[in-house]
């Protein structure tokens, strides 16, 4: 089993899966643990060369026995990433509260009676030094979220914004932007500005999203998308667990996401923090065999995805996140606090890293963001074609284990 976390990625993707499948096998038979080798999916260059899974099948790959579907996810993702590399990335509000929309897990609402304060959008000042604050403690994505519905009538938040990402991105870091609703012209200025990524989660599946908002369509949220993605930035897009919604609703999330023109660079999983004055204050905490199950199924469709352990972390253990990290999860939230939840300091983060033989990202690091970098003419990492083209040859010729 030691093999998930010592692989190179995409270098041992045959061995990687000849383990996974012996760590089930007893007696010479083998459990049901199917093969695999559409779902890897290594030296798909285009967006047709993606699998696309029915609901079904990522159905019986979510309701499989949990273990064996962890030793599967850690195959893909071992072919995929370099499994010992964790992203970290920071988030900053720079526009808290206030909001007109009433999604009910959000303590920004204006709609309801919560400890969060309704704030002008920050001075650009003080966001630099927080993202310089946070590339100094190891970040290489710095996050910026802003309580609005969308940016109509806000031309000069926006200007600002926009001198924000382009300061952050020329300090060599990854910018990620989450501002609600955007038009195909705002998201083509956020390109221009420098902006690597845009978060616009769909929260859930199409079926349970009305129990959760009815400000804004699921539509509305997929046309955002689309207009990130047609103007040449990483889309960022998951979910929110513990709404109470139920398993298939996290299939259907999955799925949805997966059907995208493009499998979006990021897949943030969240656990639902209840804050009190909200409707889902009372929610139960979410169970971690949930979350483990859904980062393992999200792992084997979106395979090369970032998949980002994001709010409600901190209220699982250690070793309950490493096995997160065995299952495809590949980014933290670090540093001092999320949007309106806590986070987990980096000192903290890095121990914890650090005692799990794992070790941060570097900055572009993930394919399709340098591929994105490279379509603007940024070489952000020259090195990593001469590193893979040097250790290719061996780990082509390798034999893989008799079965």
């Amino acid at each position: 089993m030691r093999a998930f976390l010592i692989a190179t990625p995409r270098l041992s993707a045959q061995r990687s899966l000849a383990v996974s499948r012996l760590a089930f096998t007893r007696r010479g038979h083998a459990t049901a643990v199917p093969e695999y080798r559409d779902e890897l999916g290594v030296g798909a260059s285009s967006p047709s060369d993606i699998k696309r899974w029915t609901k079904q099948e990522i159905s019986d790959i979510y309701h499989g026995p949990l273990l064996p579907l962890v030793v599967r996810a850690a195959g893909v993702h071992a072919a995929h990433h370099d499994p010992t590399k964790i992203q970290l990335a920071t988030l900053m509000n720079i526009k808290s509260g206030g909001c007109s929309e009433d999604c009910s897990y959000c303590s920004q609402s204006s709609r309801y009676d919560t400890a969060t304060q309704a704030s002008r959008l920050l001075q650009k000042e003080p966001v630099i030094e927080a993202a310089k604050r946070a590339k100094a403690n190891g970040s290489t994505r710095f996050c910026m979220g802003a309580a609005w519905r969308d940016l109509q009538g806000r031309k000069s938040g926006f200007n600002r914004i926009l001198e924000m990402v382009t300061e952050i991105r020329g300090m060599g870091m990854e910018v990620c932007t989450t501002l609600g609703m955007l038009s195909p012209e705002q998201a083509r200025q956020l390109k221009e500005a420098g902006l690597t990524a845009y978060n616009h989660n769909l929260d859930t599946s199409r079926e349970f999203y009305p129990k959760v908002i009815t400000t804004r369509s699921y539509d509305e949220r997929l046309d955002t998308i689309s207009a990130v993605h047609d103007a040449g930035i990483s889309v960022c897009s998951g979910g929110i667990l513990g709404l109470g919604e139920t398993d298939q609703d996290r299939i259907g999330l999955i799925w949805e996401v997966g059907s995208m023109e493009e499998h979006p660079e990021s897949f943030p999983v969240n656990a639902l923090v209840p804050i009190p004055g909200t409707p889902l204050e009372k929610n139960p905490p979410l169970p971690h065999h949930t979350i483990l199950r859904t980062i393992a199924t999200a792992r084997i469709v979106l395979p090369s995805t970032i998949i980002r352990l994001a709010a409600g972390r901190q209220t699982y253990s250690e070793p309950e996140q490493a096995l997160a990290f065995m299952a495809g999860a590949n980014a933290i939230f670090t540093g001092d606090t999320m949007l309106t939840t806590p986070c987990t300091p980096w000192d903290e983060d890095k121990a914890m890293l650090e005692r799990w033989g794992l070790s941060p990202m570097r900055p572009f690091e993930q394919e399709g963001v340098r591929r994105k970098e490279m379509l603007r003419g940024n070489d952000v990492l020259p090195e990593r074609a001469t590193v893979e083209s040097e250790v290719a040859a061996p780990a082509s010729s390798a034999p893989a284990p008799a079965m």
